[in-house]
């Protein structure tokens, strides 16, 4: 055997196993057309790292995890961005024009006092705040009391508005997005603000400026 003919018969076995190796890999469709295992458990067909396989990931959009595009977020600034807050999904979204920015769990409004739905712009921006309507209550004696609101204060006690840092307002009558607790049940939880967590929601507040467009979607 000559040598062209060796290497042409190396280069049929390699790929030869590259086909075998495809094959082994091959991935099933489940009965709702989405890709699963041998054992018929779901496949993220997106290669990590992608923002299409965070969001195909089974627990997305409850997870408390948060998908960034580096790149990108060098290229965002204040005169480019816009926030966008999804209700339904409890997520919210830095944007820069159509491309997701950075995608991160929040907390809107309870039922009894809602997260309003609408387009909006940031009239303030406020790195230390704290709230004037809800917080703890004390009493003459400095203990907590019951109570949480500046009404609920027994005589003698004082009022300590909940903190409320890098705060960005929405509407003049106390609806904002700042940073909050998010319950781990990914559920809706504050009284009508957008909480949002506290390793993301420094560098939302500096890619954003006073007039940046914010849309809460339902």
């Amino acid at each position: 055997m000559n040598h062209s003919s060796s290497l042409l018969s190396v280069l049929a076995s390699v790929l030869a196993l590259f086909l075998a190796s495809c094959a082994n890999k091959s991935v099933t469709l489940g009965p709702d057309g989405k890709p699963i295992d041998s054992q018929g458990k779901p496949v993220n067909p997106f290669p990590p790292g992608t923002y299409e396989h965070f969001k195909a990931e089974p627990n997305y959009p409850k997870t408390m995890n948060v998908w960034k595009n580096e790149e990108l977020l060098a290229s965002t600034t204040p005169e480019n961005s816009r926030i966008l807050i999804s209700l339904p999904l409890q997520r919210g979204f830095l944007m820069k024009g159509e491309e997701v920015v950075i995608d991160y769990p929040v907390s809107s409004g309870v039922p009894s006092r809602p997260t309003p739905p609408g387009n909006y712009k940031i009239l303030e921006k406020l790195v230390d705040k704290s709230s004037n309507s809800y917080g703890k209550v004390f009493d003459a004696e400095g203990n907590q009391a019951d109570g949480e609101t500046p009404k609920e204060v027994p005589e003698g006690g004082k009022f300590t508005g909940a903190p409320m840092p890098y705060w960005m307002r929405l509407t003049w009558d106390g609806v904002g997005h700042h940073i909050g607790p998010i319950p781990r049940s990914r559920r809706a939880a504050s009284h009508a603000c957008i909480r949002g967590p506290r390793a993301v929601m420094p560098i939302v507040y500096g890619k954003v400026k006073i007039g940046t467009p914010v849309s809460v979607q339902e």
